[in-house]
């Protein structure tokens, strides 16, 4: 990925992409996906959104016991946006993060993800997909606060804010920080009043600092 390039200039809806895997965390997704439905709905934001997997339509089951029938497959190129949520760290044999770093397929899928005009972004633990992708090297970015080295450990120049935006690379903290790394990116894309409309409709106010390149 190319530090801080921002293909927030691209013309036509902006195509939002959340991928879901086996032990997400549940807020990690609907949080930044309710953002984005409240600006389509209400600020007339042009935009679609959709839940992906990193293979073929499928049910996911996400950590508490959710599931979600996906119908879109692996289609990153379909997207300006793709938003990669976190999970639970519950270790190497059940399904989550670590287990999806110690398979290596998703991890692989997403490396071959970034092309010119695509955002990735991540929620939580989710950045710790995108480190073991390789694309967090050298670049800016945050995760939850407990676990922030490992983070550096993938090369990640771990930054402390909130939501941390190095241009085509966007990250976020704990879970809840979901909320706000939606709200920064659709203030980011549609302007001020569509975000605030958003915030006045969750009744939530964004939270911490945002870090941008």
């Amino acid at each position: 990925m190319t530090a801080h390039h921002r293909p927030d200039a691209a013309t036509g809806p902006l195509r939002v992409q959340v991928l879901l895997y086996d032990g997400i965390e549940e807020q990690d997704f609907v949080g930044p996906y309710e953002v984005f439905s409240i600006a389509r709905s209400a600020a007339r934001a042009p935009l679609t959104i959709d839940y992906v997997t990193a293979d073929v339509p499928r049910t996911i089951t996400a950590g508490g016991g959710t599931r979600v029938e996906v119908g879109t497959g692996w289609s990153p190129w379909d997207a300006d946006l793709l938003i990669v949520p976190g999970s639970g760290l519950t270790g190497p044999t059940r399904p989550g993060v670590e287990l999806e770093i110690a398979k290596g397929d998703l991890p692989r899928t997403l490396a071959a993800a970034p092309r010119p005009g695509l955002v990735v972004a991540s929620v939580c633990t989710g950045a710790l997909l995108l480190g073991a992708a390789g694309l967090t090297r050298g670049r800016r970015c945050i995760k939850n606060q407990m676990v922030k080295d490992k983070l550096a450990a993938f090369g990640g120049l771990v930054t402390e804010a909130r939501v941390v935006d190095d241009g085509d690379l966007v990250t976020c903290g704990g879970v809840t920080s979901g909320l706000d790394l939606g709200l920064h990116l659709v203030r980011r894309k549609f302007g001020a009043d569509a975000a605030d409309l958003v915030t006045r409709i969750l009744e939530y106010e964004p939270r911490g600092t945002v870090w941008t390149s």
